[in-house]
């Protein structure tokens, strides 16, 4: 089993939902652990939470995975902190739901840009910081990232991407020791898309699950990979 305390992650869009259940999970096994919001209070207030568990620690910082050079900031703001990164999780995610006939310019552009065009820039940025410590990126896709549904033009298009762009992305790193997976998760109990968390959400798959699933990808044994994980939950609604 790989000994995880005092290694260190950087989650984007970790201020809360997938991302916070992560760096709390990873948090859990004494990881130090760096969230990002586009919003610098956001990632604060977070990070302020995260380090009350009493393992680990915590810092936010503000970054837009739409901009390279923001992503490139993230990372040497952990490098100059810690001055290693063990794993990337490209979690950062929007969603626009919408026929073609009333999908936006600007809402195409953000879902491509944020869901699949920041995981490329994420795993840029990271790559050397990877490939120095031998270490791990995990993307967060989709179920919609192998099915189809109406008004899902932008978000399906981004999460196929993702996931294809993680595969493809897995048989090029391992060559540096460098294991790559993407989660595909069903539904899950967040915030996304203006939703509430609530006791009627007790169906879905929680955050702490997801990132329960995290830390088994982090013990895992080197030479095995899971490269490609669909989760969802166990009975629907």
């Amino acid at each position: 089993m790989q000994i995880l305390e005092n290694k260190t992650a950087l989650i984007t869009g970790g201020s809360k939902g997938i991302g916070y259940g992560i760096a709390a999970a990873l948090m859990a096994q004494g990881m130090k652990v760096a969230i990002t919001s586009r919003s610098q209070a956001n990632a604060n207030e977070a990070a302020a939470e995260l380090n009350k568990i009493g393992k680990g620690e915590a810092i936010g910082i503000k970054a837009d995975v739409r901009d390279f050079s923001s992503q490139t900031h993230a990372v040497e703001a952990v490098m100059k902190k810690w001055g290693r990164l063990d794993l990337l999780v490209a979690n950062a995610g929007v969603g626009f739901f919408a026929s073609i006939d009333d999908m936006t310019l600007e809402q195409w552009h953000e879902t491509i840009d944020t869901n699949l065009t920041g995981v490329f820039y994420s795993l840029k940025a990271g790559m050397e910081g990877l490939k120095a410590s031998k270490g791990y990126f995990i993307s967060i896709s989709s179920l919609a990232g192998t099915n189809f549904f109406v008004n899902g033009s932008a978000y399906n298009a981004s999460k196929f991407g993702v996931t294809g762009f993680t595969q493809a992305a897995m048989l090029d790193l391992r060559k540096y020791g460098i294991r790559a997976t993407t989660i595909m998760p069903g539904s899950v109990a967040t915030y996304f898309n203006n939703h509430q968390p609530n006791e009627k959400d007790a169906w879905k798959i929680q955050i702490e699950d997801l990132g329960q699933m995290v830390v088994d990808l982090m013990h895992m044994h080197p030479r095995t990979l899971p490269s490609k994980i669909e989760v969802r939950p166990s009975m629907p609604a």
